[in-house]
């Protein structure tokens, strides 16, 4: 146990890199890690070495893990062994002196010994004890459960830790951008961010497909909260298997959708402007809704439209997006609300190269312009403002981009947790062991018959608490007075013990506990 106690404690100081650092494939922030890289140039190379950026991948973390996991099997398995066979054997024999236990009573009485053996085995088995009786004792324990709770505690530790390797290794995380009317088919090309475990096995993901067909946000508008989110819904089209038939339904925040133990939940939202882009011959190369990620809390968002297949030239725009348009001569454009009470959509026009051809990644809301030159007005960048209808046409006779509306996107995050249910078995063993640990009491229980010069049976009773330091006081009251008038009767009634003396509570002695 001292060894899973300090492996315990090296997992929890392990851990905390990985909640103050940013980590890769955690969906809720992908870009975290290369952020930190270009804000620290110096540092993060140092800590990428020492794999603080993938702590709980890692092989180091790995290793505390197993053996924490190896340690406790190994600890609570033997004392399981030790708890059954002390269970089926009989409760330890009286120690040689009662009167040094706390709460020691002796009692003189004219009844014969095998009558208050009988009658005081019978009541303590009646109070849930544990019996044995020899010639001259009764010895009697009571609260094994208590020490069933606290390897039931321990037990269930190990479980979670068998629960939360499942997932690990099993499961898988993963993030999406779906926009108004487009939609996803739960394969591994589909995903924008994928987190698999070392055993996931990416051709087996569970098969459903979901359209988005409206996504619903409302805010608040006036008052201090002005801007502050007050619900978020996703209404979406689901098909849960191939040939099944498509059923309608919500994806809300703290309300996932389960496909088969795959959960869907609703992280984030954003505006994604509807556009069309022809070139320089009248085709349309590009149309639809693009994403714009949000830079702020009304949703000031940006984002890129690229059109390789544009003619003469490939062309792409840099764009800034405002639900709700106003300006300040300092800080520029800016939105006033979240909601779209007056959109607008501020582009910039690139012509050129843009960089898809080589194979190399890029990625979808960055515009590449090494190989691409911005068009200008007048001497000056040309830049802007469109409203929903609107269109912008370059010079040169190069194209132009119209701004058809706005649709809405929803982010979700979609994870596999095979682990999961092991977990919350286990979670409910700890709560239950701990409980029974704490609160159910061990105690024994010796009762010892002698005969007297005056020709009485003297009775001895004590109790010893290997929980509690106060002795059961009720108890032995009981047991004494059944010692001098026999089962079945009150006070009062039957003979009456000849002499009785009460011991006060005094700390067992070591030589007393086991």
């Amino acid at each position: 146990m001292r060894t899973a106690l300090i492996l315990l404690t090296l997992l929890a100081l392990a851990a905390v890199p990985g909640s103050l650092l940013p980590q890769r494939g955690v969906a809720s922030d992908p870009n975290a890690v290369a952020g930190f890289f270009r804000e620290n140039p110096t540092m993060a190379p140092w800590l990428d070495r020492l794999g603080l950026f993938e702590v709980y991948a890692s092989p180091w973390f790995a290793a505390i893990y197993l053996l924490l996991l190896v340690s406790m099997t190994g600890c609570v398995l033997p004392r399981c062994a030790r708890l059954w066979r002390a269970s089926r054997a009989e409760p330890p024999r009286a120690p040689g002196n009662l009167a040094r236990l706390p709460g020691h009573q002796q009692a003189d009485t004219t009844l014969p010994p095998a009558h208050v053996l009988r009658a005081t085995a019978e009541e303590l088995r009646r109070r849930g004890f544990r019996v044995g009786v020899d010639a001259s004792t009764v010895h009697a324990e009571k609260g094994y459960l208590r020490e069933v709770g606290n390897l039931l505690f321990h037990l269930s530790l190990l479980v979670l830790l068998f629960g939360i390797a499942v997932g690990a290794l099993f499961g898988f995380e993963g993030r999406v951008v779906v926009a108004e009317g487009g939609g996803f088919a739960n394969t591994r090309s589909q995903y924008d961010e994928f987190s698999p475990g070392p055993f996931t096995d990416e051709a087996r993901l569970t098969p459903f497909f979901l359209t988005l067909n409206t996504f619903t946000a409302r805010f608040e508008q006036t008052g201090p909260q002005r801007g502050s989110a007050r619900d978020f819904r996703a209404d979406v089209t689901l098909t849960r298997r191939p040939g099944s038939p498509a059923e309608e339904t919500t994806i809300a925040v703290n309300s996932p959708l389960d496909v088969r133990g795959t959960k869907l939940f609703l992280t984030g939202n954003g505006y994604a402007p509807r556009v069309t882009v022809r070139d320089g011959e009248g085709r349309e190369v590009a149309a639809g809704p693009v994403i714009f990620l949000p830079l702020d809390g009304f949703f000031t968002s940006e984002g890129v439209v690229k059109a390789p297949d544009a003619r003469p030239e490939q062309l792409g725009f840099e764009g800034l997006f405002l639900p709700t348009a106003a300006f300040d001569p300092v800080t520029g454009p800016y939105s006033l609300s979240p909601d779209t009470l007056d959109p607008q959509l501020l582009l910039t026009a690139w012509t050129g190269d843009l960089g898809l051809s080589d194979g190399a990644p890029q990625s979808v809301y960055r515009l590449d312009t090494t190989a691409m030159d911005q068009l200008s007005e007048g001497g000056q960048p040309l830049t802007r403002a469109l409203r929903p209808g609107e269109t912008m046409t370059l010079p040169d006779g190069l194209g132009s981009i119209t701004f058809d509306g706005v649709a809405r996107f929803a982010n979700f995050q979609i994870a596999y947790d095979p682990g999961k249910e092991v977990s919350l078995v286990a979670a409910i063993m700890l709560l239950v062991g701990l409980t029974m640990s704490l609160t159910i009491p061990r105690r024994r229980v010796w009762v010892r018959v002698h005969p007297t010069d005056a020709g009485t049976t003297g009775v001895e009773v004590a109790a010893y608490s290997l929980t509690r330091q106060d002795p059961p006081t009720e108890l032995l009251d009981e047991l004494v007075r059944l010692s001098a008038t026999g089962p079945g009767s009150g006070p009062g009634s039957g003979p009456e013990p000849i002499a009785r003396t009460k011991v006060p509570a005094r700390t067992a002695t070591p030589a007393t506990k086991e």
